[in-house]
C-alpha cells in the first residue's frame, strides 16, 4: 500500500468514526424532534436521550476535525475544489453544528417556554447538519467536484443524488441513535422507553431501507462509476450491510438483545467501506485520484505517524470515556 492510499484509509477511518458515533449523536437530536408529538412518553425520551449523550456530545465532533485535518494535510488538491464548490451545504451543516450546540447548552440553563424553544433548536439542529454532509458526499459521488477549479456551487449538490444521500444520512443517524438507546434504557430499567426505543428503531430501519433502495436508483443514473464500483469490488461489503441490517431488523422485532447495537453499527460501517472500495482510486470521481490529490510525502509520513501516536494515546481516553458513559457512571 502507497503513502497516499494508506493516508486515504485513514481517512475514511475517520470518516466512518464520524458517521457512527457523531451520526448517533445527531440521530438523538432527530429523535428528540420525533417524539415532540408523543407527550409525557415523549418528554420521557428526551430526558433519556439528554442523559445518554450528555458525557459525550462534544466528544463524537472530534472525528469531524480530524477528517478536515486529514483531508486538507494529506490531500490539498482535493481540500481546495470540494470547499470552492460545496461551500453551501458545508457552511448550512456549520451553522446546524453551532445551533445545536447552542440549543443543547441552553436547554440545560433555561426553563419554560425559552427551555421549549431551545431544545426546538437543538432538534432542528440534528436533522440539518447530517442533511446537508449528506448532498456533500452524494455531491463527490455524482463526480460534480471538478479538479480544476470551483465547480457549480448550487447545481453539484442540488440534484436527486445528493439530496437522497442527505435523506439517507439523517435517517440512518435516528435509526443508530434509536438502536443505542434501546440498551441505555434497558440498563436504566426504563422497560417503556425500551419498547418505544425500539418500535421507533424497527420505524426507521424500513425507512432507511427504502431510502438506500432509491439511492442505488439514483446512483446508476448520476454516478456509473460508483455504482459499478458497488456492484462489483464493493458487492461483498453491500450484501455484509444487507445481511446485517436484516438481523438486526430480525432481532429487534423479537424484542432486541445484546447484539443488536454492534450489529447496526456493522450494517453502517460495510455501507460507509463499500461507498470507499467503489470509488477507489479516485478521491474525486472520475476527476482526482488518491495519488494525484496527495500532497508532499513528508506531510503523508506525517499525518501516518500521529494517527499512531492519536491511536495510542486519545484512543484509550476515548474508550475509556464511552465505558463510563455506558455504565451511566456520567450522568
Amino acid at each position: 500500500m502507497s503513502k497516499p492510499e494508506a493516508v486515504a484509509v485513514i481517512l475514511l477511518a475517520g470518516a466512518t468514526l464520524y458517521a457512527v458515533f457523531g451520526g448517533a449523536d445527531f440521530g438523538a437530536g432527530i429523535i428528540s424532534l420525533l417524539s415532540r408529538r408523543d407527550g409525557a412518553l415523549g418528554a420521557r425520551a428526551r430526558n433519556r436521550l439528554e442523559r445518554s449523550i450528555g458525557p459525550v456530545w462534544e466528544a463524537n465532533h472530534v472525528w469531524l476535525i480530524f477528517c478536515l485535518v486529514v483531508l486538507w494535510t494529506g490531500f490539498p488538491r482535493a481540500f481546495g475544489p470540494l470547499m470552492e464548490t460545496l461551500y453551501v451545504p458545508l457552511a448550512l451543516a456549520a451553522v446546524g453544528i453551532v445551533l445545536r450546540g447552542s440549543g443543547f447548552a441552553f436547554g440545560h440553563t433555561f426553563s419554560g417556554a425559552a427551555r421549549d424553544r431551545a431544545e426546538l433548536v437543538f432538534a432542528i439542529s440534528s436533522l440539518i447538519t447530517p442533511f446537508f454532509m449528506g448532498c456533500v458526499v452524494g455531491a463527490v459521488a455524482a463526480g460534480g467536484i471538478p479538479a480544476s477549479g470551483p465547480g457549480e456551487p448550487f447545481s453539484s449538490w442540488l440534484a436527486p443524488l445528493p439530496l437522497l444521500i442527505g435523506v439517507l444520512f439523517v435517517v440512518s443517524s435516528a435509526y443508530l441513535a434509536a438502536v443505542f438507546l434501546i440498551d441505555d434504557a434497558r440498563r436504566a430499567g426504563e422497560d417503556e422507553l425500551v419498547a418505544y426505543f425500539r418500535r421507533l428503531a424497527i420505524l426507521l430501519a424500513i425507512l432507511a431501507g427504502a431510502v438506500a433502495v432509491a439511492g442505488l436508483v439514483a446512483l446508476r443514473a448520476d454516478a456509473r462509476f460508483v455504482y459499478d464500483g458497488l456492484v462489483g469490488p464493493g458487492l461483498p461489503l453491500v450484501v455484509a450491510s444487507l445481511v446485517l441490517g436484516g438481523l438486526v431488523l430480525s432481532g429487534l422485532a423479537r424484542g432486541g438483545g445484546r447484539f443488536i447495537r454492534p450489529l447496526a453499527v456493522g450494517a453502517v460501517v460495510a455501507v460507509i467501506w463499500g461507498w470507499g472500495v467503489a470509488q477507489h482510486p479516485y478521491l474525486l470521481p472520475t476527476s482526482l485520484t488518491i495519488d494525484q490529490a496527495a500532497g508532499a510525502g513528508a506531510t503523508l509520513t506525517a499525518v501516518i505517524v500521529v494517527f499512531i501516536c492519536a491511536l495510542l494515546i486519545v484512543g484509550p481516553s476515548l474508550a475509556f470515556l464511552y465505558r463510563l458513559s455506558q455504565e451511566q457512571v456520567l450522568e
